[in-house]
């Protein structure tokens, strides 16, 4: 062979290793009442990180979702055909219980153990990550119909992935996706003009288009329309119980920058057979149920990206010099990837206390659900955010090489936006902080004793905590500063779980830069003095 093809100084790719063998993540785990599934996580952990799981995930994306409207005499079909290692990739989520497992495990820290199960998980892939989440999300919505609920919730927290065009109550298993905007509207869903018709049986007739509705294969729907008495909120089975298909006719499906393996489609509905769920009228607040779950797994899906990003930026400076010195060992980049690892940390930190809230929440504790609404409106804002930025730096990191499409990156990049956008863009959840807090009063004290519970530990963080105060008390334009108010709840709840639980270094790192304001724009701006080999002993993956 020529000298000229003799390959040097390349890092070897990330696989074969354990995505779960994060010190944060599994300090999170046991601090919010999961210790117990540390094995299982490990497990899910190590799958992920094997070559044959990333490279579904790979196919899986390579090989999007293809739309097939008829047959070959012109029958309507309405099928979406999937890649093999889709299928793959959704069976092991399902059986890992990543979809609904909590809502039939009355263990506590079933949240949690599933919280840090996904985030592992969709290192492999965050498309197929949509219907997964959705169908942990309908669950708590669906409870507003007890008979529907009574039907259809063993199904689907049911660990069988059982795909394909049958009725649902046929199935081993079962997936469920939602579908409610609308192209005049947007998240605007009250403007949407979708029609429910009611019938002699009880159920009603639905007719109208939706914009967006993601994994349109899925066997159950929560859908919005405007029945007689307003928006109301209806479940749709895709197939109806003599095999027919319902109605929901699959127009396109989306072009997007990223989670291609989704299928994501605009679909028409023609006189769909629904039944009802909660109220007549009252269709936001039974789907807020559902939101509300989704916009917790967007943010510990905005958590699982930086965390891989982490990795594959740590990996990389590990195995590749220049000017004589491994990356990794030259100040400049040890800033850098310090950075990013407190901003990791961080990110995960608040998601799993998130999750955490979410078990206590759903077992009676009121304060909990209290701190659970405005900190996962804040912090869904914030760390979605700070997601493509951190995915930007990572990638640089590995230089053109992270640039090039088979080093990963920029998937790992064009994912990174979606989270920010879907379940209320940014404005919509600032604002819906503001709303929380308006709404629920009672809210703001009990954000505050969580903030309080780290007061006197950083002088830093004790300041930050006090411009908040003052952020809150002065009423003038808070709508046009909804986005900085949002930031701040976010960043101090953040540096708030670091000082009282994070490792000194980082939580060190996090107030001086995040919180003290010796911080550049940039990644990579840390101040000097801050311990960088103890975030980064942290940040390296586990071969």
């Amino acid at each position: 062979m020529s000298d000229t093809h003799v390959v040097t100084n390349q890092a070897p790719a990330l696989v074969d290793f354990d995505v779960a063998d994060s010190p944060a993540l599994l300090e999170a785990l046991h601090r919010e009442g999961a210790g117990w599934a540390e094995d299982e996580l490990h497990a899910v952990g190590r799958l992920a990180g094997s070559a044959e799981a990333q490279e579904w995930g790979r196919l899986a994306e390579a090989h999007p979702p293809v739309l097939h409207g008829f047959d070959r005499y012109g029958n309507r079909i309405d099928e979406v055909e999937y890649d093999a290692s889709y299928h793959h990739l959704m069976e092991h989520a399902v059986g890992f219980g990543l979809h609904a497992s909590p809502w039939s495990d009355g263990r506590p820290g079933a949240h949690v153990s599933r919280a840090a199960k996904f985030l592992a998980w969709t290192a492999t892939d965050a498309g197929h990550g949509c219907p997964i989440s959705m169908t942990y999300a309908v669950v708590p919505a669906l409870r507003a119909n007890p008979e529907l609920s009574a039907q259809y919730e063993p199904l689907l927290t049911s660990r069988d992935y059982d795909f394909g065009s049958r009725p649902p109550l046929t199935k081993r298993g079962l997936i469920a996706g939602m579908s409610m905007t609308e192209k005049q509207g947007g998240s605007d869903v009250r403007a949407n003009t979708t029609r429910a018709e009611p019938t002699a049986d009880g159920s009603y007739r639905i007719t109208g288009h939706k914009w967006f509705t993601s994994a349109p294969m899925s066997d159950l729907f929560l859908v919005l329309a405007q029945a007689p008495g307003g928006l109301s909120c209806f479940l749709m089975p895709r197939v109806l119980p003599d095999g027919s298909l319902n109605g929901m006719q699959v127009q396109r499906l989306k072009e997007k920058l990223g989670n291609k393996s989704n299928a994501s489609s605009e679909v028409e509905y023609d006189d769909a057979v629904a039944w009802m769920v909660g109220d007549e009228g009252r269709g936001v607040p039974t789907i807020v149920e559902m939101v509300n779950m989704t916009r917790l797994d967007c943010t510990i899906g905005a958590a699982a990206g930086m965390q891989l990003g982490l990795f594959e930026a740590v990996h990389h400076a590990t195995h590749r010099k220049a000017f004589g010195k491994y990356l990794i060992d030259q100040p400049l980049m040890r800033n850098v990837l310090a950075d990013l690892a407190v901003e990791t940390e961080a990110a995960i930190a608040v998601a799993m206390r998130l999750a955490g809230a979410t078990d206590r929440a759903g077992q009676g504790d009121e304060r909990e659900a209290l701190f659970r609404r405005v900190g996962l409106a804040s912090s869904k804002y914030h760390v979605c955010k700070r997601g493509p930025v951190h995915a930007a730096e990572a990638m640089e990191c590995l230089g053109g090489n992270g640039y090039s499409e088979d080093s990963g990156m920029p998937r790992l990049y064009r994912e990174a936006p979606v989270l920010s956008v879907w379940e209320g863009s940014g404005n919509v959840a600032a604002l819906d902080t503001l709303r929380a807090m308006a709404k629920q009063p009672e809210s703001v004290e009990v954000f505050f004793d969580e903030l309080d519970a780290g007061s006197g530990a950083d002088s830093r963080l004790d300041a930050a905590v006090g411009r908040l105060r003052h952020q809150l008390g002065d009423l003038d334009a808070m709508e046009h500063r909804a986005r900085t108010i949002a930031e701040s709840m976010a960043m101090a709840l953040q540096g708030t779980l670091l000082v009282r639980f994070g490792h000194p270094a980082v939580a060190d790192a996090y107030c001086a830069s995040r919180l003290g304001g010796d911080w550049g724009v940039a990644f990579g701006t840390l101040p000097t003095g801050v311990d960088t080999s103890a975030i980064l002993e942290r940040a390296r993956p586990k071969l």
